[in-house]
Parts: C-alpha cells; sequence; structure tokens
C-alpha cells in the first residue's frame, strides 16, 4: 500500500450535528419536561401518530370477558381474552404486544381473540382496564 492510499488517523473534522445537543446538559436520571422538548421529540401513540396526551381512551369501550383455558394445549394454561367489538385487528395486535410486554410472556391473536400464555388474567386486566374496556372473569 502506498503512502498516498493511506487513511489519516489524526481525527478529522469535527461531527456536523450534536444528537445529546437537546437535553440542554441534563445529567442521567434527571426527569425531562416534556413541554419543553421539541414537537418532533415528544411522544407519540403509535396507532393514531398523535401526540400521547391527546389520545386518551374513551371512558367505556365495551365489555370483554377473560378467560382461563388449558383445552387443546397439552395442560397449559393461556389466558384469552375475546368479545371485542368494533376492534380491528392492528388495534389488537397493539393491545397483545402491550399485554406480553407487561406479563414478561408470549402471546399472539388467533380468530379474533388474544391469547396470553400462562394465568395473567389479573395483569391482562390491568391493561385492559387503562386501555377503556371493562373486563369480566369468566368461566373457571
Amino acid at each position: 500500500m502506498s503512502p498516498s492510499k493511506k487513511l489519516p488517523t489524526e481525527g478529522g473534522r469535527p461531527l456536523g450535528q450534536n444528537p445529546f445537543a437537546a437535553l440542554g446538559g441534563a445529567v442521567a436520571g434527571t426527569r425531562i419536561d416534556p413541554a419543553s422538548l421539541p414537537a418532533a421529540a415528544k411522544p407519540v401513540c403509535p396507532s393514531t401518530r398523535e401526540p400521547a396526551a391527546a389520545a386518551s381512551p374513551a371512558k367505556n369501550r365495551g365489555r370483554v370477558d377473560i378467560l382461563r383455558s388449558t383445552a387443546g394445549r397439552g395442560g397449559k394454561t393461556v389466558t384469552v381474552v375475546q368479545g371485542f367489538v368494533g376492534l380491528g385487528l392492528p388495534e389488537k395486535e397493539f393491545l397483545s404486544k402491550k399485554m406480553q410486554r407487561r406479563c414478561g410472556c408470549g402471546g399472539t391473536v388467533k380468530e379474533g381473540r388474544i391469547e396470553i400464555q400462562g394465568d395473567q388474567r389479573d395483569v391482562v386486566a390491568e391493561v385492559l382496564v387503562e386501555a377503556g374496556f371493562r373486563p369480566v372473569f369468566a368461566g373457571g
């Protein structure tokens, strides 16, 4: 390799944009007021692409049944949420992901029902109440 083809190692020019400039010297562990952030950095609700504060759930989005089921699963317990009225597949998948993260387990959306692995009825009910639903424990 000839000397003219070597890459410089003295550091070069500084970066053109600092990704941490908007933090304003905040120290790790301190809270930042969301009102002071620029509009591009404010939290956004993924289902509606609107600011999270404006996306408050309705007071009552309907009754949903929470079941505990082991049928056809080799003895494994699954929490099933069914009875959604007027709810599309994308929102069911969003709720399913939220429940899975909160429970720390797997799950899926099958035939219009949300299935979460394990007996997670209490945690699933909390997520549904936060989303504006009225959960009802049904079955055994």
